[in-house]
Formats: C-alpha cells, structure tokens, sequence
C-alpha cells in the first residue's frame, strides 16, 4: 500500500542523507521524496511515498522518530489529505500535433510554459493518476523528456505537522 510519510525535521547538513540511509538499511524504496525549508528557516519538511504494509510503516515511523534531526512526522495516509505533484514533459510539436497538444494539455488544466519550432513544454500539476492519464494521452505524441517533482502533502482542516 503507497503510504506518505511527512517529516519535519532540523535544517541542517546530513539530515536528509541519515533519512535516506534508514530506508536503504532496511531495504525499503522511496518513490518520491521532497523536501525544503519551511517558514521557520531551522526546520525542514520532507514528504516521502514508500510502498509498505503496515507493520513494515509502524517499524519505519519507529526508526524515523529515534533519529535526533527529526522532529515530528505524521503518516498523511491515515487521514484525510490533499497531495499534490509538479511534471514538466517537453513534448515534439510538428503540424498538426501543436493543436492537439495544445487542446489536450488545456483539458487536463495544463500550462504550456515553453514554446519552440520544434517542441511544446508543459507544466501539470495534480494527484500521480491524474499526471499519468495525461501522458496516456499524448501517446500519440512524442515524449520527449519527463521531469516529476514527486508528492507533497498537507492533512486536511486544522490538522497540522508543526512544533
């Protein structure tokens, strides 16, 4: 089951790689991972998405809250949640394609932030499904190149991951 997990941890050097080396200890795969600073410029927020059951989260959320640099987490899937994900895909764009992708892209809500003789880039933003129907898509089109930023999340209502 996809599980994300948000952290709010110090803003400082090593942090992050220590996170990163629990999961790869026990041999658990991260699919998306993010983090940045927050308001207060000492913490960070890191949100990540890891497939587990869970007795495998319980021991993960475990081994997360032993480490010194965090500071509090919350597994966003054991509630109501709003996540979202930022994809750029620069798409080839000859002929009569460029109205197609231009009508594709606006049916999906998508902004077309690059235009050149060749190509469109595109910038979507929504849930992972909603990413991957558009590039279902465009199938007929030319995927050039693909960049996703992977999950951030916020839990619905007053619920909130601060100190």
């Amino acid at each position: 089951m996809k599980r994300i997990i948000s952290v709010l941890m110090e803003n400082e050097a090593g942090a992050l790689s220590r996170v990163i080396g629990l999961f790869a200890q026990r041999n658990y795969n991260i699919e998306t991972l993010t983090v940045a600073p927050t308001e207060d410029i000492t913490l960070s927020r890191l949100t990540l998405t890891t497939f587990a059951n869970d007795k495998q989260i319980e021991q993960i959320t475990k081994q997360l809250n032993k480490l010194i640099e965090v500071v509090k987490l919350v597994d966003l899937t054991d509630g109501e949640h709003i996540e979202r994900e930022l994809m750029l895909v620069k798409l080839k764009a000859t002929g009569s394609q460029r109205a197609e992708i231009k009508r594709t892209s606006d049916i999906f809500r998508g902004q077309i932030v690059d235009v050149t003789h060749n190509a469109y880039t595109i910038q979507l933003t929504g849930n992972a499904e909603k990413l991957d129907a558009f590039l279902r898509a465009i199938s007929e089109s030319t995927v050039l190149e693909v960049v996703r930023s992977g999950i951030s999340g916020l839990s619905r209502g007053e619920k909130i991951l601060a100190l």
